[in-house]
């Protein structure tokens, strides 16, 4: 994975880079991760290469390359408003993780807070329980930092990324 510029982000900025960074390089079969704001915008990506596509897909109506973080970030928050509606439709509570098991991989989605989730794309072969053990660690560090001032800093930054300016 490449690290993605944290220069000019808030300490709590770089920290939560640094967290998801950590979570990809340390949990084997862990593909790609998404965290995404409550209205399904892209707030942080293991795959910073790719954020201009993450910037043309909220520009234009069609879908960016498959597998791009986009794409996750789309699964993720349909996913998550998915379960949160058949939970209230339930009386069941609120939503904390889903996990979804297919033949060539696996989908994770965790609350974080305020509606923000994170979402991971896993390896077919990889240890959804410690997958799931990871993504709550990193969860329980970020959750109380992503507050929406740092929401709305690492918007702009995924946009600065991807229009090629400088912070």
């Amino acid at each position: 994975m490449t690290a993605p510029s944290t220069f000019g982000l808030s300490s709590e900025a770089r920290n939560l880079h640094w967290l998801l960074t950590n979570l990809v390089e340390e949990v084997p079969g862990i593909e790609s991760i998404a965290v995404v704001s409550s209205d399904g915008l892209l707030l942080l990506s293991s795959d910073p290469g790719r954020n201009e596509e993450a910037r043309q897909a909220r520009e234009t109506p069609r879908a960016g390359p498959r597998g791009s973080a986009a794409d996750l970030a789309t699964v993720v928050s349909g996913v998550g408003s998915l379960t949160i509606g058949a939970a209230r439709l339930m009386d069941f509570g609120t939503v904390k993780h889903t996990m979804v098991a297919m033949d060539e991989g696996s989908l994770f989605v965790m609350s974080i807070s305020d509606g923000s989730l994170l979402g991971v794309h896993g390896s077919a072969d990889c240890d959804m329980s410690v997958v799931a053990y990871h993504m709550a660690l990193f969860v329980g560090r970020a959750g109380h930092v992503l507050t929406p001032e740092l929401r709305s800093e690492l918007r702009k930054s995924l946009e600065s990324e991807s229009t090629g300016s400088t912070r």
